[in-house]
C-alpha cells in the first residue's frame, strides 16, 4: 500500500519538519486577518483598512499593487500615500516573490488548500480543462474595462474584499463565494480558482518574474521519485525543469514565476530535496 503523502518525510524527520511550512503560512494567514479584525472588534488600531489598502500605526501605508493598477487604468490620480504604499509592498514582492500573496497572505488559499486535501484523501480525480490562461484573459479585462468605464469593477466581485467584508461586518455574499471555490476545487479542476482563474494570481506571477527568494532542487540527486512534492503542489508544473532536466543543464532553481514560494514541496520531501534559496538566476 502506498503511503500518505508526505508520511516518509514525517517518519524521517518528524511531525514539525513535515508540516512546518504549512504552519507557518496558516499563522501569517491568520494573523493578518486577525490585524485587521482588532480594530472593528477591540479597538486597537494596528492595521486599518483592509488588503487593498491599509496603514500600520495609522502611519505606514501599504497599497495593493494589483489594486493601483486598477485605479490609474480607471483614470484615478493616485495620492502620495498610495504611492509610497504600493512601492513599499513592491519592494517586499520583489524579494519574497510575487505569488507569494497567493500562499502565505490570500485567505482564499486556506478554502483552496482544504479543497485540495479533500480530493487526495477522496481519492477525487475530476478535472475539467480549464485553459491555465484564462486568468491571464481575466486579468486582462479588469484593466481595461476601467480604461472603457472608469470604474473598478473586479473589486466589486474580488472574493478577497468580500470576504474581508464578510469577517469585519458579517455581511455580503462572501461566504457564498467561498462555497463556490471550495466546490470549483473539490469537484470540479485542481488547482481550479488559483492556478486557472484568479487574475490576482496572474498578475503576481508576472510582478514575481523578477524576484530573489526562491525554491531550489539543490540536493535533486537525492530524489527517489516518491511524486509527494507533485501531489500537494499548487502547480506542479514547476517542478519538472529542476528536478528532471538536470541532463539537458537546466538549473535547479525555480524560475517559474508561477511557483508560490508555499514551501509544500520541502515539507514533504524525505530525501531533503528542496530549499527555501536567494538567487537572482
Amino acid at each position: 500500500m502506498k503511503q500518505a503523502i508526505g508520511s516518509a518525510a514525517q517518519q524521517e524527520h518528524g511531525m514539525w519538519y513535515a508540516h512546518r511550512f504549512l504552519i507557518l503560512r496558516r499563522l501569517s494567514q491568520s494573523l493578518i486577518i486577525l490585524l485587521f479584525l482588532l480594530g472593528p472588534v477591540f479597538g486597537i488600531w494596528i492595521m486599518r483598512g483592509n488588503l487593498a489598502s491599509s496603514t500600520v500605526f495609522d502611519t505606514v501605508p501599504l497599497s495593493d499593487p494589483y489594486v493601483f493598477a486598477q485605479l490609474l487604468f480607471a483614470g484615478h490620480i493616485p495620492e502620495a500615500n498610495a504611492i509610497i504604499g504600493v512601492s513599499i509592498v513592491l519592494a517586499f514582492y520583489f524579494f519574497v516573490g510575487g505569488r507569494a500573496y497567493c500562499s502565505w497572505v490570500c485567505p482564499i488559499n486556506m478554502v483552496t488548500d482544504l479543497a485540495a486535501w479533500l480530493r487526495r484523501k477522496l481519492g477525487i480525480n475530476a478535472h475539467t480543462n480549464i485553459p491555465k490562461r484564462l486568468r491571464l484573459v481575466i486579468l486582462a479585462a479588469t484593466l481595461l474595462v476601467p480604461l472603457v468605464i472608469s470604474i473598478v469593477v473586479w473589486e466589486l466581485i474580488n472574493p478577497v474584499s468580500m470576504i474581508n467584508r464578510a469577517i469585519v461586518f458579517g455581511i455580503g455574499y462572501g461566504w457564498l463565494v467561498l462555497v463556490a471555490i471550495f466546490l470549483l476545487d473539490f469537484a470540479v479542476v485542481r488547482n481550479g480558482w488559483c492556478g486557472h482563474i484568479c487574475p490576482m494570481g496572474a498578475f503576481y506571477g508576472l510582478i514575481g518574474k523578477v524576484r530573489l527568494t526562491k525554491v531550489t532542487a539543490v540536493n535533486r540527486e537525492q530524489c527517489n521519485n516518491c511524486g509527494d512534492c507533485y501531489m500537494v503542489c499548487p502547480e506542479p508544473q514547476v517542478l519538472k525543469p529542476p528536478l528532471k532536466d538536470a541532463k539537458e543543464g537546466v538549473s535547479p532553481v525555480i524560475n517559474d514565476s508561477d511557483c508560490t514560494n508555499c514551501g509544500r514541496c520541502i515539507d514533504v520531501c524525505a530525501p531533503d530535496v528542496f530549499k527555501i534559496t536567494i538567487s537572482s538566476n
